[in-house]
């Protein structure tokens, strides 16, 4: 246990509510004030629920405090991406080796399990506060609630800022720091949530352990599975274009679309039309910032330092791992905050741009290159050198998603270089007929060895 501090959390998302988890078991006084209504009273907004895929960072944060095995309860494994084609075929890509896996949850149930156990060891949950202004030199936020209007002004020894990608808390501290950086950059996609129930029988209309995409190159539809048997499923779309958000006006021009590029999804959509009318457009942010702390007695943490694009299903991940590498530093450095921010955001900060960037580059995969001939037989030969070689190559989706030992920006230089090396051999003439042949396999691995030596000095 530290000395005791006291400490203010805005946001009661998913990751403000762990990451009073974290600091309630080291001793400390903690108060989260969340802008929204208790969603446990009020529901969520429709069409603002994705579903998110939990996997083994999250997990190891979860597991940290005592709580994976809650949330494991309210996650459905998915062992692969089942590739929906233009043609009616379908293909089962596996995700990682027998066993593995990533987690579909419902981002709503995950936060409202989050706030019960915040709640359960201790922690106040103020709802409908919004952060107003930060007073730096007293350390006191100033709240104005959302129904009375009435201002509260609170004090605390410690403030996180954990109110997500437009954090109020991010904007304080940037108008009041000298030379604070921060870009925010859109992709030219949006996103609208849509719904597969379950079929007449109560069942799930298909495959269950799996993650649904139709990739369709500058466009996708992906599908997740709930507990209640339904799929929720995302539409990755151009705001503007022949095939775009603006292109589709009517319900007629939603229906002939669906049924010419989704044509086996649009068969067990019912409520297709009424979701796509009813259910907001969103747009996809990525959001970089410096300096993430102020001090020995400020930090952003989870989207509010580093918000990403869900293409790489990462952005909760990140946060929770926030939180655990928060919590590894306080265990090393006692009471020194000035030296827990600063290692902090040191470590932090590099991993939070990496996963980023991995991010955007996933979105090209998954909407373009899942389908392609040439890319799947990238894919098996990458499995093949994994499974002969497990210490050697290791496929940059598992580094990320099933080595959570493995900083995001170590994996994406070691990712970087590897796909380097399959790029020169898959423009070899004729490799198509010896892609798995030991001939392909000496060279690439010659070629790694010839690399490594750099990447393990960068490490």
């Amino acid at each position: 246990m530290q000395e005791k501090k006291k400490i203010i959390i805005n946001g009661a998302g998913l990751v403000g509510s762990l990451l009073g988890i974290y600091l309630k078991k080291r001793g400390h006084e903690v108060a989260i004030y969340e802008r929204r209504p208790d969603m446990r009273l009020s529901g969520m907004a429709a069409g603002r629920s994705i579903n998110l895929a939990l996997s083994d960072r999250g997990l190891k944060a979860l597991a940290k405090v005592g709580i994976a095995d809650e949330i494991k309860k309210i996650a459905i494994p998915m062992h692969g991406r089942q590739i929906h084609n233009a043609d009616g075929t379908e293909v089962f890509q596996p995700y990682g080796e027998d066993g593995q896996y990533i987690n579909s949850v419902s981002r709503s149930e995950l936060n409202m399990r989050l706030m019960d156990l915040a709640e359960t060891n201790g922690i106040k949950i103020n709802f409908n506060e919004r952060c107003s202004t930060i007073d730096w030199q007293k350390n006191e936020v100033t709240y104005i609630h959302e129904d009375s209007g009435k201002n509260q002004t609170v004090s605390a020894d410690i403030i996180f800022g954990a109110d997500g990608a437009f954090s109020a808390s991010r904007l304080q501290h940037q108008l009041q720091s000298d030379r604070f950086e921060y870009l925010q950059t859109y992709i030219n996609c949006g996103y609208k949530e849509l719904t597969i129930p379950a079929n007449s029988e109560n069942e799930y209309a298909m495959k269950v352990n799996a993650l649904h995409i139709w990739p369709r190159k500058e466009y996708m539809l992906i599908a997740l599975p709930n507990t209640d048997k339904s799929f929720t499923c995302t539409l990755f779309f151009p705001f503007e274009g022949s095939h775009s958000f603006d292109a589709l006006k009517t319900k007629d021009d939603v229906n002939t679309f669906f049924n010419k590029h989704f044509t086996d999804a649009v068969k067990l959509m019912p409520t297709l039309t009424d979701d796509f009318f009813n259910n907001p457009t969103s747009s996809l942010v990525t959001i970089k910032c410096f300096p993430w702390v102020r001090d020995h007695s400020f930090a952003l943490i989870g989207d509010a330092a580093h918000a990403m694009v869900p293409f790489f299903g990462q952005g909760m991940n990140c946060g929770f791992e926030d939180c655990s590498v928060l919590d590894e530093i306080m265990e090393k450095s006692g009471d020194d905050w000035d030296k827990i921010f600063a290692e902090y955001q040191s470590v932090r900060k590099p991993d939070g741009d990496a996963i980023a960037d991995l991010a955007v580059e996933n979105f090209i995969e998954m909407r373009a290159k899942t389908a392609d001939p040439k890319f799947l037989m990238q894919k098996k030969l990458e499995a093949k050198l994994h499974e002969k070689f497990p210490e050697k190559w290791i496929p940059a989706y598992s580094l990320v998603t099933f080595s959570p030992d493995v900083r995001y920006s170590v994996a994406k230089k070691r990712g970087m270089l590897q796909e380097n090396i399959m790029q020169e051999v898959m423009s070899i003439p004729g490799i198509e007929q010896k892609w798995d042949s030991l001939e392909m396999e000496h060279l690439i691995m010659e070629k790694w060895s010839l690399l490594k030596a750099s990447l393990l000095n960068e490490e």
